[in-house]
Parts: C-alpha cells; sequence; structure tokens
C-alpha cells in the first residue's frame, strides 16, 4: 500500500533535482500577455578574421550563430587607445549590409568606439503577414529572432577583451533602430540607444480604434512594435536623429514615438531631405554617445 507513495516521492526528488542543475529550463522564447517579447540571454560562440589592420583599426569579419542561422558582421575596432573602449551594435536599415554601414562605424571608430555591423536577416526587410502566421502557428517569428540577433552582436563585444562590456549601445537606422530598441528594452546592461530616422507602428491606436480585435494578434503586433518598450529603457538615455523632410518615415510619425517615451531623452532635427545617416548627424552623434558612455 505504500508503493505509490515511495514512488510520487522519488518523481518528485528527481524533478528537485532536475531544477536545481538546470536541466528543466524556462522557455528560451516568448511573448507576455501584455506583449512583450523575452528571451535568455544569449551566449553566442563566434569566430573572427582579419579583413584589414591599418594604423588607426582593425576590420575584423565575425560570424556566429543565432536561433537557427549563421549570422554575419564586420566588427571594426580602433587603435592607439589606453584601456578598454566602448561598443556599438551597429543595426543597418532594411536592404542596407553590414558593408553600407561602414562610413558610420569609421566615424564611430575615430570617437573611439568599437561596433559591430551585423548582416540581418533578410537584410532588413521583414514579411509582417507571414511573421504573423508563424506567431497564431506557436512558431518564433523572424522579427523575434531578428531581435535576439542583435542581443547576440551586444553579447560578442562584451566577450571581447578590448571592449568595456558594462559600456555597450545600440544604434539603428530605419528598420533597423526599431529592432535596436526593442533589443536595448530587453539587454537591461546597455547604455541606452540611438535611433536614426525610424519610429514605431503604432499598434495601441490601431487597437483602440477596434481595427484589430483578435488578442492573439494584438499580442503580436505589440511585441514587434519598438512603442511597446519604449518606457522600458528609462533610466537610460533614448535618442531619436531625424531629418524634418524624411521622404520615407516622416517627422510627425518619429514625433508620435518620441512623445511616448518617459525618462531621459533627446529628438534631434537636421533640415534636409534626408533618410538614416548623413554627416549632419556626427555632432549629435558625437555629443549623445560621449554623455552615454561616461
Amino acid at each position: 500500500m505504500k508503493q505509490p507513495s515511495v514512488i510520487c516521492l522519488f518523481i518528485l526528488i528527481i524533478i528537485g533535482a532536475m531544477l536545481l542543475s538546470g536541466c528543466i529550463n524556462k522557455p528560451e522564447w516568448l511573448v507576455t500577455d501584455d506583449g512583450l517579447l523575452k528571451y535568455q540571454k544569449p551566449t553566442p560562440d563566434y569566430q573572427l578574421k582579419t579583413l584589414e589592420d591599418s594604423d588607426n583599426y582593425t576590420l575584423y569579419k565575425v560570424s556566429y550563430e543565432s536561433r537557427g542561422a549563421d549570422i554575419e558582421g564586420l566588427i571594426r575596432m580602433p587603435k592607439n587607445r589606453s584601456g578598454t573602449v566602448p561598443g556599438i551594435v551597429l543595426l543597418p536599415g532594411a536592404t542596407v549590409s553590414k558593408e553600407g554601414e561602414q562610413g558610420l562605424a569609421a566615424y564611430l571608430c575615430n570617437l573611439g568606439y568599437a561596433s559591430i555591423a551585423i548582416d540581418q536577416r533578410n537584410l532588413g526587410g521583414i514579411d509582417m503577414k507571414g511573421d504573423l502566421r508563424m506567431f497564431l502557428d506557436s512558431k518564433e517569428p523572424t522579427q523575434h529572432r531578428m531581435v535576439y540577433d542583435a542581443l547576440s552582436a551586444a553579447e560578442v563585444l562584451r566577450k571581447e577583451p578590448r571592449i568595456d562590456p558594462d559600456r555597450i549601445a545600440y544604434l539603428g537606422e530605419s528598420n533597423g533602430g526599431r529592432f535596436a530598441i526593442i533589443a536595448c528594452a530587453l539587454d537591461s546592461m546597455a547604455r541606452g540607444v540611438l535611433a536614426i530616422s525610424t519610429c514605431g507602428y503604432g499598434i495601441d491606436a490601431a487597437v483602440d480604434s477596434g481595427r484589430i480585435t483578435d488578442p492573439d494578434t494584438i499580442r503580436f503586433y505589440r511585441s514587434i512594435d519598438p512603442d511597446t518598450y519604449l518606457n522600458k529603457i528609462s533610466p537610460r538615455k533614448f535618442v531619436m536623429i531625424h531629418s524634418l523632410h524624411d521622404p520615407v518615415i516622416s517627422y510627425d510619425s518619429a514625433q508620435q514615438t518620441y512623445m511616448k517615451v518617459g525618462g531621459p531623452k533627446s529628438l534631434h532635427t537636421i533640415e534636409r531631405e534626408q533618410h538614416g545617416y548623413c554627416s549632419e548627424m556626427d555632432p549629435f552623434l558625437k555629443e549623445e554617445l560621449k554623455e552615454m558612455f561616461s
């Protein structure tokens, strides 16, 4: 008669041991009822290959595995700097490669900052309907994986002995700015985020108007909307830089996102018709990064 109790006790002991040893883990990926994406901290293995070695910098090709894909990037490391240097995760806009970000990476390097620019999945392009179908089928959407790729890039920088692991920031352009905002919100160690020529999707407005009513659909759209994460960045700094005459993402759209931010923030405007980074933004980048890393 006592045998079932003994068996139950044995099962409980096994489960307890597995929990203590980490054999039973929390889910690697989930979205909360409020639409917040959650991931376990990445621990990427990566490989470096030297591409250029000049008097002022070294350029490396880097590759690492992330959520079933091989992600490639470029790390630009400044030379002639005493001690460790800050690091920046640099996320390009849609259709822009890691090579296409090297003008901005070179400017950051001249300021004394290392950077990692990655080739985002689909070169930053998104399939909103396809990702929604995946989410409704309980599959991990590509946009969620792209956030994880950015988080993994930050961990690559933190593993580099020449980079200060406590001084990492995210910088993204256009669609890359959206992923940078979300990644910074999820990365509690990051110093802040700089978002160039970007904005949120304003999903809550669509929900309030009744245009989206299905709860799971709402959860998905909130999970990929930077606006959902804005107040998760404070007390760290949130910086936007936008052209007053941006032909792709309107200045008004950027303002709507900026107004939702609580905590330290700055919005810098340039007076030209421009989408993405340009040299007129350099003074703002220099000022904000200096403050962010101080």
